[in-house]
């Protein structure tokens, strides 16, 4: 016997919920909406829901990125400091989707002002960039020295070899 649409759901939910933390709010919302999504292919209308989640933003994009917290602009869900998980998990997005569907420039980061600054200023502190800065140099300097040998091998003939007697 077939599996039912309550027992697909109870599963694909149980399964989503074990790998990724949920509160209860974005737990029911995720029942709704697989629940909802399984009608509508037994029914044979998915491209429906394609164009719903194509509609207009909850949040302008002012209001989304703000300089502590991030809201996503498909659920309206706030208090983040960084959009790139949350898409991923929730709603299955790459940030350059997210980016189009929303007309965001590629100069406006998907992260709160503060968590950046904050990363910058770590970054610094630990002297990253200048380690980075070394070891491209080093790293520079072996591929020239590779090079270097692998031209002083094409430049010397090859020996001819002696037979044996």
């Amino acid at each position: 016997m077939a599996p039912t649409l309550l027992e697909l759901t109870a599963s694909i939910v149980s399964s989503h919920a074990a790998v990724s933390e949920l509160s209860t709010d974005e737990l029911v919302q995720e029942i709704q909406k697989v629940h909802a999504t399984l009608q509508q292919l037994e029914g044979g209308t998915v491209q429906a829901t394609q164009a719903e989640e194509t509609k207009a933003p909850v949040i302008t994009l002012k209001k989304a990125f703000q300089a502590d917290q991030v809201v996503c602009m498909i659920c309206g869900k706030d208090g983040m400091k960084t959009l790139t998980r949350h898409l991923a998990q929730v709603h299955g997005m790459k940030p350059g989707e997210y980016r189009k569907q929303f007309n965001i420039p590629r100069s406006q980061a998907l992260t709160a002002r503060k968590f950046s600054e904050a990363r910058k200023k770590m970054a610094q502190d630990r002297g990253l960039a200048e380690n980075l800065a070394k070891a491209r140099a080093v790293r520079a300097a072996n591929i020239q020295e590779k090079k270097a040998v692998a031209a002083e091998k094409a430049a010397k003939p090859k020996a001819v070899r002696k037979k044996k007697a």
